[in-house]
This record gives structure tokens, C-alpha cells and sequence, in this order.
């Protein structure tokens, strides 16, 4: 029987999730929980870090760049601590200098009389606006941009869809890692300026930039877009051979050329991922 018992097959143990990314581990929020980020979506260059700074804007300043998908928040010693971002839209129709005049822990997000008259099935329910939660697209944290005063309705603010960070969105603002806009919240005091770069800057500050497989920026060189490329044939080999086999499609598809994420049908687009105020 012990020779037997020696030689069962092991019972393999049910794994249990991945170990938190330091600086990304779940959050007990006032009341709200917020879970760790998985660290699929925390490669090296997609984490907070502290780096040199090359940029001309002087200590606590909010640099934005829209075009590598980068946030810096300057220290002032000549480092600045980065941040990953996703971009929207409304987010890319923005350049030049504004002040934080507004924050927000748990923000509530109201659509806009258009999006409610245009899509009442959406929109019409949230007319009075929609409580800070865990369900609100704004996140943990809101920064609100104001210039001359008035309000851009530019917004810097967290995201439960994690794996939007570092992509290109169909709408919205400035989204980050929900700890990330948490450790940005507690750097920016109010009036702090922000500046968001044109695309002439970010090329001079941050050299040129691609798109890898799943659509997030990295820096470009020769050997990096080819092995993106040889990624990007297998990743779309791989779907067709799901497709010929009736087999559900990955997370997401990246139109090779394009900036932006076509979402299949395995992964719906939120009702909140449009303009925001």
C-alpha cells in the first residue's frame, strides 16, 4: 500500500492569486475596497517610479503627456515621479498651461445634457449624478483643470479598468491606476500647474514612441518594432486559430496602425467609458 501511496500522481494544489506588485496592493479606502492591481498590467515601464527629469517645468508641477501616455509629477531635485495613463478624447483636446482648482476623494460624475438628451437609456438614470464608488468612472481621486478661471472640464482621475492604463480610450480624460491617483492626489495642493505637452515636446523630451501588441506606448527602436511585430502575427494567429476552433477570443484586439483598442465581444465597453464632467 506505501508503494502504491509512493507512487499516486500528486494532488496539484488550486493556485491562488499572483503576489501584489509593490505599490499596488489592495486598499482599504474609507469605505470603499480597492482590489491590487494584477500585475498583467504592471510591466516595468507601466509602474509608478521615481526618474530623472529633462523637463523645464520647476518643482510641484504636473506634467502631461499625452502622446506617450506618461504623467509626471516634478520633484524638484531633478527627478519627478511617473505615471502610467490612459488617454480619452477629451483628454487629447487639451494643450498648454491650467491650475488644479478643485479635488475630489471619490468623485461624482454627472453625464452631460447631450449625452442625456442623445442617450436616455444610458444617461437618463444618472441625470442627478452618480455617487463617488467603486461604480463611478472617475475613481478614487478627481483633479480638476481650470484656465483663466473657468473650468477646462479637463480631469486627471482613477480608474477601476485597470486594463485601459497605458492605452489610448474611446473617451474620457486622464485616467490612472486608482493607487497611483491616490499618491498623486496627496503630492498636488491646489493651484498646482499642470502642463500638457504638444506633440512636437513629447517627441523632443521623450523621443520617438510605438504602440506594442496591446496597444499601451513604449520607446521605439528597430529591434523593439520588429518584436512587436513578430508578437503582434502570433497574437493574431493565435485568434484565428480560437476563431476556427469556436474557442472565446482574447481581452482585447489591437488594430495594428491605429491608436487607439477595438474591443471584442468577449470584452463589452463600459456605458461609462464616454465624456465625463
Amino acid at each position: 500500500m506505501l508503494a502504491l501511496a509512493a507512487c499516486a500522481p500528486a494532488v496539484k494544489e488550486p493556485e491562488g492569486p499572483p503576489p501584489p506588485v509593490p505599490g499596488y496592493e489592495a486598499i482599504q479606502d474609507g469605505e470603499f475596497h480597492i482590489n491590487q492591481v494584477d500585475p498583467h498590467y504592471l510591466p516595468e515601464h507601466m509602474r509608478r517610479q521615481l526618474v530623472p527629469w529633462n523637463g523645464p517645468q520647476g518643482a510641484g508641477s504636473i506634467v502631461v503627456d499625452t502622446h506617450s501616455r506618461r504623467l509626471y509629477y516634478v520633484m524638484g531635485d531633478g527627478t519627478a515621479m511617473r505615471y502610467a495613463i490612459a488617454v480619452g478624447r477629451e483628454g487629447l483636446g487639451f494643450q498648454g498651461d491650467g491650475t488644479i482648482q478643485r479635488k475630489q476623494e471619490w468623485p461624482s460624475w454627472t453625464p452631460t445634457a447631450n449625452m442625456v438628451r442623445s442617450r436616455p437609456d444610458l444617461y437618463a438614470a444618472y441625470a442627478g449624478g452618480l455617487p463617488g464608488g467603486l461604480m463611478n468612472p472617475l475613481g478614487a481621486r478627481a483633479l480638476y483643470l481650470y484656465r483663466g478661471g473657468r473650468d477646462t472640464m479637463f480631469r486627471i482621475h482613477g480608474t477601476q479598468e485597470n486594463s485601459s492604463i497605458g492605452r489610448a480610450t474611446s473617451a474620457g480624460c486622464i485616467r490612472l491606476f486608482n493607487q497611483d491617483i491616490i499618491d498623486l492626489f496627496g503630492r498636488a495642493d491646489y493651484g498646482t500647474r499642470v502642463h500638457v505637452r504638444s506633440a512636437a515636446e513629447s517627441l523632443a523630451l521623450e523621443g520617438p514612441m510605438i504602440e506594442d501588441e496591446n496597444g499601451r506606448m513604449m520607446p521605439y527602436s528597430p529591434e523593439a518594432a520588429a518584436a512587436i511585430e513578430e508578437r503582434r502575427l502570433a497574437k493574431a494567429e493565435a485568434e484565428r486559430e480560437a476563431l476556427l476552433e469556436g474557442q472565446p477570443l482574447p481581452e482585447a484586439t489591437v488594430v495594428p496602425g491605429t491608436a487607439g483598442m477595438v474591443e471584442t465581444p468577449t470584452q463589452p465597453v463600459s456605458y461609462f467609458d464616454r465624456p465625463m464632467q
